[in-house]
């Protein structure tokens, strides 16, 4: 079952009635992904995190040391999400460490945002894929609950999506980083932007004109000029 078929168990709108929302029972939700996550289930990302420590809803669970829930302010108004673990996340519990994690700091503090304060950071799998590989469509699909349960908690006004595997999971969109990153689509009153994934501007150093890192650094203006925006109504 998809997430997106999931949450519309629970969406009344179309209703002429009230309609009770089937009962799940919350033990349940880490065994198997044909149990839905419905809206609500979480009040904390604590709570989040011990489900996701036993979770088995792929295989990913199989080879996991820590489940990497998330890190960050909680009531962030900006969020970013990457793709999955990798060793070093797996080992620490911790997203986006080691070199990718000390740039993505640098990119921040570019603009005077810190992980800490202004950014909650999560990824679309909780679980390190074997290798490093990228997730597939089905992990993608099993752990799309839990990363709707914490849009919904941290109720961020941007996301950010670092690589396609963000981008197709929350939006739909199928097309490469490069041709869409540095856009804003507004959707259900937030603002996404997909932008280049740290681990790719480390492959590619060059800061010429029209380089991934020059354009990144284009990229997080906009994110601060928005957020600014935002925050000054």
């Amino acid at each position: 079952m998809s997430a997106e078929n999931q949450i519309n168990l629970f969406d009344l709108s179309d209703s002429g009635a009230a309609v009770a929302a089937p009962k799940v029972d919350p033990d349940l939700i880490p065994t198997s992904a044909t149990i839905p996550i419905p809206p609500g289930t979480y009040h904390s990302m604590e709570e989040m995190k011990a489900h996701c420590d036993r979770c088995f809803r792929c295989d990913l669970g199989h080879n996991r040391t820590h489940a990497v829930v998330g890190e960050g302010n909680v009531h962030a108004q900006i969020m970013l999400v990457g793709e999955g673990p990798g060793q070093t996340e797996d080992e620490t519990g911790r997203p986006f460490v080691g070199r990718s994690g000390e740039l993505l700091d640098k990119i921040l503090a570019s603009v005077k945002l810190t992980r800490e304060r202004d950014v909650f950071i999560c990824n679309v799998v909780k679980c390190r894929p074997p290798e490093n590989r990228t997730p597939t469509t089905d992990e993608a699909e099993a752990c799309k609950g839990y990363l709707l349960e914490q849009i919904r908690m941290i109720d961020p006004k941007i996301i950010l999506l670092t690589g396609a595997t963000a981008l197709k999971g929350l939006l739909g969109i199928k097309q490469g980083i490069t041709k869409v990153r540095g856009q804003w689509i507004e959707r259900d009153g937030r603002f996404y932007m997909p932008i280049f994934h740290p681990a790719y501007l480390l492959r590619n150093p060059s800061r010429e004109q029209g380089s991934p890192k020059w354009l990144m650094w284009q990229d997080i203006q906009a994110v601060r000029k928005k957020l600014d925006e935002i925050q000054n109504g």
